[in-house]
């Protein structure tokens, strides 16, 4: 963690003698930036003046708030304004707008309205004080002495936030505070406040029952926003910019927090799920000397004291067999893979992931474990077992969860879906197959990019004939031995291996395995790997030595899985684009960005070639 108290690096002398002070923001800004701003200033001076010698208008009844002009300004205007106003506030400090504490009783308004549920309109209790803070998205005026905002609270585990309404009246100021006017005067859409006041209901006179609500007795600002938010004139949909600026995007937008919100209790429901059947959670490196447990390409570091190498993780697993072997029973591990390649709609380079090794068990236990899992959190999260995907090109999809799930068998399907006949299974890695695969992908039409391995071309028409069936969950079972060089032989179909993968709305969710236990054979298939890598296969594992030693001190049966815990995420939450589940998605430099911008404009840039089709 760095350290924050520690000065910061001086900018270069060239660069310093290149900006100017702005004496109005304090801001050091280039020659051409200062004449600009100080253009802008001088229209406004012109157009104040001009009003001020305009004849009186009439009184408004509005309170004395100069929110509602400031609407009429564009972003870069607004911060300046805001910016001198709230720098203003710090020179007095009796109004500071950014006070060390505040102490609330009612963190989130879930457990405010549950409290407060049962009052009637026109009801308020005045002998229980209580304080609640959160962010205005609202602001409505009746009279100079009557004032609405709608606040959120912060997100927890029981509610993303909803809308509260704060009813500030004159008549409700505490004696002796700060004027309510004063209170009031520097508030705007954005501000994070605190309120102290009365629960109570509001008495509306064309309606059955008042809303609740807080009358306030008093209302403190507790950190300014200095930025106009989106609104109707300057709208923020745009999926390249909610991606750049994120928080701005789960502070706007409803569908971005929930995707979040729901991503959590996920997460924590799974922990749940393992915790309660005795699996162990355990910690693996994230930095490895050989990368393995994956077919992948891995990202490279180096570690500068003992000037090596090193590999960012693509799987936990060996180092969870490696625990089995050492005596625990049960381990699972939830946390961050890392793999060097394509960035698309469900890619991404950091991924989380949750793994799984159970001893004794199989593939077939496994695969009734993963229904279980899934079909349980579904119906804990959505209230069902049927839910709905809409992809990239707005075709809607009708899921169900439900256990049992469909099965298919790969090289059967492929030889029904293309109309070959494949060759034996245990000749399915031979030179002969090869050619054949060649032929079979040049009659359907699939082209499979080099290296034009065996396992390569098997996958690639996988894709393109078996996983576009899987919108309902399904488990693609049984691959050749050759693409799965960690997992076990099939015991009574040689050249297979116990594998499944799990597919739901045409994409993998998880992978499965009865774990390879035989040293031997190990050694055979890690070196089978070493061959496709020197055929041009970046992705093929190496041969790792520590795990091979492991295994001779003996892995007992094995059953191991992995789960992908953002494709899951994408599909529960209804969000075709993996951005959307990830709290802070990888982003490509913006190159269309200028160099020297007010922090408040918000820059059209070009949506990602793979992003397609903006977020709705």
């Amino acid at each position: 963690m760095a350290d924050s108290s520690a000065p910061a690096p001086a900018p270069p002398t060239e660069e310093i003698a290149n900006l100017h002070l702005d004496e109005v923001t304090g801001e050091r800004v280039s020659k051409t930036e200062l004449k600009k701003r100080q253009k802008q200033r001088a229209k406004e001076a012109d157009k104040a003046a001009k009003a001020a010698a305009a004849p009186p208008k009439a009184t408004s009844s509005k309170p004395k708030n100069s929110a509602g002009q400031e609407e009429d300004l564009n972003p870069n205007q607004y911060f300046e304004i805001r910016s001198r106003q709230v720098n203003e506030l710090l020179q007095t400090p009796e109004t500071n707008p950014y006070p060390h504490k505040f102490q609330v009783t009612y963190e989130d308004d879930v457990t405010f309205h549950k409290d407060y549920e049962h009052l009637k309109p026109g009801e308020i209790i005045q002998d229980k004080e209580l304080s609640i803070a959160g962010r205005i998205y609202s602001i409505r005026a009746s009279g100079a002495k009557l004032i609405f905002y709608d606040i959120r609270t912060a997100a927890d585990t029981r509610s993303i936030g909803t809308r509260l309404q704060v009813v500030c009246q004159a008549q409700h100021a505490k004696e002796g505070g700060v004027p309510f006017e004063k209170q009031h005067l520097n508030l705007r859409r954005g501000d994070v406040i605190g309120i102290t006041g009365y629960a109570g209901r509001t008495n509306p006179k064309n309606k059955e029952s008042g809303e609740l609500s807080i009358f306030a007795t008093q209302v403190q600002l507790l950190s300014p926003c200095l930025h106009m938010l989106p609104g109707v004139k300057f709208p923020f949909s745009d999926s390249e910019q909610r991606a750049r600026m994120r928080y701005l995007d789960l502070l706007w937008n409803d569908r971005s927090r929930e995707a979040l919100w729901q991503r959590s209790r996920m997460v924590r429901y799974i922990r749940d799920f393992f915790h309660e059947r005795r699996f162990i959670e355990v910690e693996t490196p994230m930095m490895h000397a050989i990368a393995g447990g994956a077919t992948a390409l891995p990202f490279i570091t180096h570690h500068n004291d003992l000037d090596i190498d090193m590999f960012m993780r693509v799987a936990p697993e060996l180092f969870l067999k490696k625990m089995i072997v050492g005596q625990f029973g049960k381990v699972f591990e939830l946390g961050k893979n890392f793999r060097n390649e394509g960035v698309d709609l469900t890619h991404n380079p950091e991924f989380t992931s949750c793994e799984f090794y159970w001893a004794y068990a199989d593939v077939y236990d496994v695969m009734a474990l993963t229904e279980e899992l899934v079909s349980s959190l579904v119906k804990e999260l959505t209230g069902s077992y049927k839910t709905k995907f809409t992809t990239q090109h707005g075709e809607v999809l009708e899921v169900n969860w439900e256990a049992p799930w469909r099965r298919i068998e790969m090289i059967p399907e492929l030889e029904r879906t293309t109309g070959e006949k494949f060759p034996p299974y245990e000749e399915l890695h031979t030179d002969a197959t090869n050619e054949f695969l060649q032929k079979v992908c040049k009659k359907m039409n699939v082209e499979c990019p080099p290296p034009l391995t065996n396992a390569r071309m098997i996958d690639k028409l996988t894709g393109e004939f078996i996983e576009n069936q899987c919108v309902n969950p399904t488990f693609i079972m049984e691959h050749p031995q050759m693409m799965s060089p960690l997992a076990k032989y099939h015991r009574s179909k040689k050249g297979l291996c116990e594998r499944f993968e799990a597919f739901v709305c045409r994409k993998e969710i998880a992978n499965a395995y009865t774990e390879l236990n035989n040293p031997f054979d190990q050694r055979l298939r890690f070196e089978e790997q070493a061959r496709q890598k020197d055929q041009g296969d970046d992705e093929a594992q190496l041969v790792d030595e520590s795990f091979l030693n492991s295994l001779e001190y003996g892995l007992p049966p094995t059953g191991g899985w992995g789960l992908g815990i953002d494709r899951l995420a994408m599909f529960i939450t209804n969000n075709y684009s993996i951005r959307e589940v990830l709290a802070f998605p990888f982003l490509r430099e913006d190159k269309s960005a200028p160099k020297e911008k007010f922090a408040a404009e918000v820059v059209d840039v070009q949506p990602l070639p793979e992003e397609g089709i903006p977020h709705k």
